[in-house]
């Protein structure tokens, strides 16, 4: 990724400033997830045809990990180690949920975009962050 893309995107040429945007935005968007999957289990597990007690679990996470994410935003210049473990993470969850859309659940149509849509969006999020990291000069 390119660094005009990234000022792009961000707004900014600072590296330092990009990265904290690209985690604040990670951690708006996840801890939005989360409060719809903790708020409407039931709904959104006949919508997307997936256990409401699974989405209800894994709400609760994103609204815990959200925070953590949020956490790391804020530090006027957020560790490498920490940054590395939520790019790892998404990344993790990004696999994760594709694995879990081929080898376990069963969705429903709308099940069967959304979870991709958000394995995409989430490796996203982890890509922006990595080479925000590696821009700050720090990266592994």
């Amino acid at each position: 990724m390119s660094q005009a893309l990234l000022a792009g995107l961000s707004r900014t040429t600072e590296p330092q400033v990009m990265l904290r945007r690209f985690l604040a935005l990670d951690a708006v968007v996840t801890g939005a997830n989360g409060l719809a999957y903790v708020a409407a289990p039931g709904p959104l597990g006949r919508l997307f045809g997936v256990d409401a007690t699974l989405l209800l679990a894994l709400g609760a996470f994103l609204v815990v990990y959200a925070a953590a994410v949020a956490g790391v935003a804020s530090r006027r210049r957020p560790s490498t180690a920490a940054v590395t473990a939520v790019v790892d993470a998404n990344a993790l969850w990004a696999v994760l949920s594709v694995v879990a859309l081929v080898a376990w659940l069963e969705p429903s149509t709308a099940g069967a975009v959304w979870i991709p849509a958000q394995a995409v969006t989430v490796a996203g999020f982890a890509a922006l962050q990595w080479t925000s990291l590696r821009a700050r000069g720090t990266g592994r």
